[in-house]
């Protein structure tokens, strides 16, 4: 299964670091809509995949918080992950779209809060609007 879709690898890896989170929160996102569209549409396997896929990529940023550097911040964002974690599973589970839809509002203010400052060093990305377009 490939997760990362809108984005190659490289560019990834070479990004700046406020720009590799809004990637990151770029590719979660796209995962959950496609989970909720798949659930709508009766297609379990790509259900589960996105589902999969949002996991991994919530997990790697709730694992790779630094929490010395980050304090309260990043002890907050840490819930917020642990949550959607804790939440995805319904997903499957129950086929629940409003648990993806509800998960997608709690990433997308995340994400642009992030695209912001990635903007302030001079990098520039998508809009939420751009985005929902774009999957």
């Amino acid at each position: 299964m490939t997760i990362i879709r809108h984005c190659d690898i490289d560019s990834l890896i070479e990004a700046e670091p406020a720009r590799r989170i809004v990637m990151l929160y770029d590719e979660a996102i796209a995962a959950i809509r496609i989970a909720g569209m798949a659930a709508a549409s009766g297609d379990i396997e790509g259900r589960c995949n996105a589902v999969t896929a949002a996991m991994e990529i919530v997990g790697f940023l709730y694992v790779t918080l630094d929490t010395e550097q980050g304090g309260e911040v990043a002890a907050n964002l840490g819930s917020i992950y642990a949550h959607i974690m804790a939440q995805l599973p319904r997903v499957n589970v129950y086929n629940d779209i409003e648990t993806a839809e509800r998960m997608v509002n709690m990433l997308e203010p995340l994400r642009d809060s992030w695209n912001e400052l990635a903007g302030m060093t001079g990098l520039v990305s998508m809009s939420t609007a751009e985005l929902r377009a774009a999957v």
